[in-house]
């Protein structure tokens, strides 16, 4: 019988803080009737994963997240080859006017200057502000076919930024940058990830295992596919600062991913040994474990990130620190979702694989056994945690774990068998061990 989180009880019941015999237990004498089943409490999903009820089943759907990563991906795969990335002068190389925003001029004001001036529409306009006052920035590339500066488009643009901000040409600085710093930061860029990927391949296989190195790396590239898209289908500046985010997002992503692959590891060790759980199970039941502390690390990771985004960017108007936080708000969502919906499902399917929980999988649908998705708090009763070992506790017909009743049995046809007698009465006395013999001791 399989369970989904739509079938978990709310905080009353044996699993609440109420205990077994508490007053909101729905299968005890205090139902309706005295003695049938009242309707389980059913709680919103922020409670659930607050007080660790949460059975979803994130392996059983991995056509869903394989389906919607693969979308997104390709969107921006086809993006990336038709329009290219948006990159900065840094990269490209390019000249830069900066104007003080006096007489009135603003950034829409800018555009319609420097186009009478003579350049394209692809220019960049941006207001930036400092203590020293705001001032309005252009960058555009005005290389000519030999890569040479052409010198009467950039004074043109001097004069005209000048004329409109009602001061003297001296006080438009041009600065011209060229692409050699910016490839030197490309490479090294490459460089570090590529040293990242053998570090962490290295690494994982030592602490965990290969398979589980590879599900890691998968989801690492998964994050810089969709990074790279996003910014290709939204025409993103892709800056030095966005190249050092995007490394610390790979990172974060791969912090995540460890701690879910730790809880794994152990619950293999402990459920899955049993051999009553099949290895998707025991990723399902990690799944639901850290699932909330997952929740919780990417919003306190995300809050100071749009606090970068909204007042850095848009209330000091620092540009470095709009490439930054946008790189790295794109990239903690990335991460967080790959790490459960990618990472996992991804590791279950390579080892699924593997003969021993093949063997498994084929002998629970022999029986025509199948196990229910425990829920954190469930595990933590099925693994001895909350007073009982596997096979201790179970879910009545109404989806609620019983204590003193084994997982439902089934006969060869599938349906239940008969009780045993007196396993399925909570408190049932057994009875008594025979008395030892008196002898004489040796």
């Amino acid at each position: 019988m399989t369970v989904t989180d739509s079938d978990i009880n709310g905080s009353g019941g044996p699993t609440g803080p109420d205990g077994p015999d508490g007053p909101d237990r729905p299968d005890g004498p205090a139902g309706p009737d005295g003695g049938g089943t009242a309707p389980p409490v059913r709680h919103g999903i922020f409670r659930r994963l607050y007080y660790g009820e949460t059975s979803f089943d994130f392996v059983g759907r991995r056509r869903w997240w394989f389906s919607g990563s693969g979308l997104v991906i390709l969107v921006g795969v086809v993006f990336l080859l038709v329009s290219g990335l948006n990159l900065s002068i840094d990269f490209r190389g390019g000249t830069s006017w900066e104007v003080p925003a006096t007489g009135g001029l603003t950034v829409a004001k800018t555009r319609t200057v420097i186009q009478s001036a003579g350049l394209s529409s692809s220019a960049t306009v941006q207001q930036l502000s400092s203590r020293e006052g705001t001032s309005i920035e252009v960058q555009a590339y005005i290389k000519g076919p030999k890569g040479a500066t052409d010198q009467n488009l950039e004074n043109a643009v001097r004069s005209a930024l000048a004329k409109a901000a009602h001061q003297p040409t001296s006080a438009v600085s041009v600065n011209d940058v060229g692409s050699s710093w910016g490839s030197n930061i490309t490479n090294k860029a490459v460089l570090a990830l590529v040293l990242f990927v053998l570090a962490i391949i290295i690494y994982l296989s030592i602490r965990f295992e290969p398979k589980m190195a590879l599900a890691a790396i998968v989801a690492v590239f998964h994050d810089i596919l969709v990074t790279v898209g996003i910014y290709a289908v939204f025409q993103l500046t892709v800056s030095p600062d966005t190249v050092i985010a995007f490394l610390t997002i790979l990172g974060y992503s791969l912090y995540d991913t460890v701690v879910v692959f730790d809880k794994v590891q152990e619950n293999t060790r402990g459920l899955a040994s049993t051999g009553r759980y099949t290895y998707s199970d025991t990723v399902n039941i990690s799944m639901n474990q850290v699932l909330m502390r997952s929740v919780n690390t990417s919003l306190v990771a995300i809050m100071p990130i749009v606090s970068v985004l909204v007042l850095g960017s848009y209330v000091f108007g620092a540009r470095s620190l709009q490439d930054f936080g946008l790189a790295l708000f794109i990239g903690l969502l990335s991460g967080a979702y790959s790490s459960i919906f990618i990472a996992s499902p991804l590791l279950a399917i390579l080892k699924e694989r593997e003969p021993r929980y093949a063997n498994i999988r084929q002998r629970l649908a022999t029986r025509g056994t199948a196990p229910a998705i425990l829920s954190p708090r469930e595990a933590a009763l099925a693994t001895g945690g909350g007073g009982g070992a596997v096979g201790t506790s179970a879910r009545g017909g109404d989806g609620v774990l019983v204590p003193g009743r084994g997982r439902e049995e089934r006969s060869g046809d599938g349906r239940p068998a008969a009780p045993r007698p007196g396993g399925g009465r909570p408190g049932a006395r057994r009875p008594p061990p025979r008395p030892r013999k008196k002898g004489r001791r040796r």
